[in-house]
């Protein structure tokens, strides 16, 4: 069949495009055969995205084992670490002043009548209070304090993603201090788990287009057209904040350094397309590495080190739509932020977006973090729900291509041959 004889990326750009009319047309009463269409969608969507997280634990573990072995001393270690997170701040403090300075620009929250009236903020949303009420800067501490797990199993079973690269890390970094017949044992299992979990990734992304499919559809079908109404201006805020890092700001680093943005969009393209159909950067993460090294040119060596980090505490897009979703909501309720108050804003972004990236439903708590550190009412939440999970979708591809610009600009400032070269690849 010629659909299955094209690239991977245009099999899920298609697979999207259908999904959309399909969760339309189906909505959620829609019966096939006397089943729920919206079931089938659900249960093909869980199955892919289960398949994906059962790799992640074993990915990163072997990956980051693998990588930082291969780097050695700890001079090299600490001079790769101090790059990756230098940048992962800077991306993140660009992406939140894109994120200012569009909704002050156009400032989607400022309507006639009350934020209850024009947007539909109903007792149910309002209950989202409750929910959150309880949050606070100390949940940000918690998350940094799991970084060390008491007990490295459970973290991973829980999905405890900083204290397992914490772990590896210090697995690989000792891993170089063993001589003899141990050290060697030790680097052949963990490179070839590595080498078997890209093989079981390029086996699941085989499936990537039916998983895309009904994973959208599912969202289309949840969400329909109706709820973009009242909230359009604010949609269309963040989708142009986060245009603007993701077509200027995040090419613009790779034209300073050299490359051609172009080619690391069609490099990551299949990548990128998962992410908006997973919402979740850690999902996508085996895809990432693939497209990376496959297709990018960049050394296992840096990729495994850069981007489990990246996936973990590196949210630009998601920082981004903290600011934003603030600043509106204090507009829709009449609340003016002065200078210092969105400055206050951006650093808690900056924060939060790191700290709380393990935590469900990760952005609606940082966003109620923020609101209780400038005195905004919690039920503001309520306000942005309808459209959070398609935003979620979006924000997630701009995390997942400011991770893969990281890896690819610090291989090069590794001294890595070849990156983003050749033909490009349709």
């Amino acid at each position: 069949m010629a659909f299955f004889k094209l690239k991977l990326h245009w099999q899920i750009l298609i697979a999207l495009v259908l999904a959309i009319a399909a969760g339309l047309l189906a909505g959620r009463e829609a019966t096939l055969l006397g089943v729920s269409v919206y079931s089938i969608f659900d249960f093909i969507g869980q199955l892919f995205l289960n398949a994906l997280k059962m790799l992640i634990v074993p990915l990163v573990v072997s990956s980051i084992i693998v990588g930082v072995s291969g780097i050695g001393g700890s001079r090299n270690l600490g001079r790769l670490g101090a790059k990756t997170i230098g940048y992962y701040v800077l991306t993140t403090l660009l992406a939140v002043l894109a994120g200012l300075f569009v909704v002050n620009l156009l400032q989607p929250g400022v309507v006639e009548g009350s934020a209850q009236e024009v947007f539909g903020l109903s007792a149910e949303r309002a209950g989202f209070e409750a929910q959150f009420a309880d949050k606070d800067a100390g949940d940000i501490v918690e998350v940094f304090l799991r970084m060390i797990p008491t007990n490295v199993v459970a973290a991973a079973s829980a999905g405890q993603m900083l204290g397992l690269i914490f772990f590896s890390l210090l697995y690989g970094y000792y891993l170089t201090r063993i001589e003899g017949d141990h050290a060697k044992v030790q680097s052949d299992f963990w490179s070839g788990m590595f080498a078997i979990m890209m093989r079981i990734t390029d086996l699941i992304m085989r499936f990537a287009p039916l998983g895309v499919f009904a994973l959208v559809a599912k969202t289309v079908a949840d969400s329909g057209i109706e709820v973009f109404g009242p909230l359009a201006l604010f949609f269309l805020t963040v989708v142009a904040a986060l245009g603007i890092h993701f077509f200027i700001t995040l090419p613009l680093l790779l034209l300073l350094a050299g490359f051609n943005p172009l080619r690391h969009y069609q490099a990551m393209s299949a990548a990128l397309l998962t992410a908006f159909s997973t919402a979740s950067s850690s999902a996508t993460l085996p895809l990432t590495m693939e497209s990376l090294e496959k297709n990018a040119g960049v050394s296992n060596r840096t990729t495994s080190f850069v981007l489990p980090l990246g996936a973990t505490v590196n949210m630009d897009g998601t920082a981004l739509y903290e600011c934003v979703a603030v600043i509106f909501i204090a507009q829709a309720y009449g609340i003016e932020l002065g200078l210092a108050t969105q400055i206050t804003v951006v650093l808690l972004a900056l924060t939060t977006s790191i700290g709380v990236a393990g935590i469900p439903a990760a952005s609606l708590v940082a966003i109620s973090i923020i609101l209780a550190a400038v005195g905004l009412p919690l039920e503001g939440i309520g306000l942005i729900l309808a459209v959070d999970r398609i935003l979620d979708m979006m924000r997630t591809s701009v995390n997942v291509f400011g991770d893969s610009c990281g890896a690819v600009l610090i291989a090069k400032s590794e001294g890595e041959q070849g990156i983003l070269q050749g033909p490009a690849r349709g």
